[in-house]
C-alpha cells in the first residue's frame, strides 16, 4: 500500500526500499529504485543508497520520498496493489513515468487506486465516482465523460486549470 502519508524508517534508503522484501539483492533494489525514478537522486548522494531518511524522511522532498515507497511496493511484488494519492506530491513529468511502470506493475493484479488527479486514474479498467461518500457513478474515463456530468465536470475543471 502507497499512500500520501508517506511512511519511512530511520534505516538507509535501501532498507526503506527492500522494507517490502528483506531478501531482495542490491541490484533488486536499484531496479525498483529505477523504476520508481528515484535512482537519479539517490545515486549522487555521499552515501547513495546507504543515506540514513529517518522516521520522518527530514532532508528529503514529499515527492522524493512518494518514490522511495513505490520503489517499496515494486520490489514487493504484491498479488494486490491499493495506491492512496500515492502521486500527490511528484511532478507531472515523474508521474507520467512512474505512471507506466505502475501499469506494467498492475497487469494480471487486483489494483486500487484513489485519487483526485484524472492523470493517475484515466487508463483505470474501472473508476468509481464518489460523491458525498455514496457511488455517483462508474465506468470507464471514456464512459463516465459521457454519462456523468459530475465526473465530466471535474474533468473538464482539471483539464482547463493544467
Amino acid at each position: 500500500m502507497v499512500t500520501q502519508d508517506v511512511v519511512t524508517f530511520n534505516d538507509t534508503i535501501a532498507a526503506n526500499i527492500r522494507y517490502g522484501n528483506d531478501k531482495a539483492t542490491m541490484e533488486e533494489v536499484i531496479t525498483a529504485a529505477k523504476q520508481a525514478h528515484v535512482h537519479e537522486f539517490i545515486e549522487p548522494l555521499p552515501e547513495g543508497y546507504d543515506t540514513v531518511i529517518g522516521e520522518h524522511g527530514t532532508g528529503f522532498s514529499g515527492g522524493q520520498l512518494q518514490r522511495i515507497v513505490i520503489a517499496r511496493a515494486i520490489i514487493k511484488n504484491p498479488s494486490i496493489l491499493i495506491f492512496d494519492e500515492a502521486m500527490s506530491q511528484v511532478d507531472a513529468d515523474s508521474e507520467a513515468k512512474i505512471q507506466k511502470v505502475l501499469e506494467e506493475l498492475m497487469k494480471g493484479r487486483t489494483s486500487f487506486i484513489i485519487a483526485h488527479r484524472f492523470s493517475t486514474v484515466i487508463s483505470a479498467d474501472r473508476i468509481v465516482v464518489m460523491n458525498h461518500g455514496r457511488i455517483a457513478a462508474q465506468g470507464t474515463h471514456d464512459e463516465l465523460v459521457k454519462n456523468c456530468i459530475l465526473y465530466k465536470s471535474l474533468y473538464e475543471t482539471q483539464l482547463i486549470s493544467s
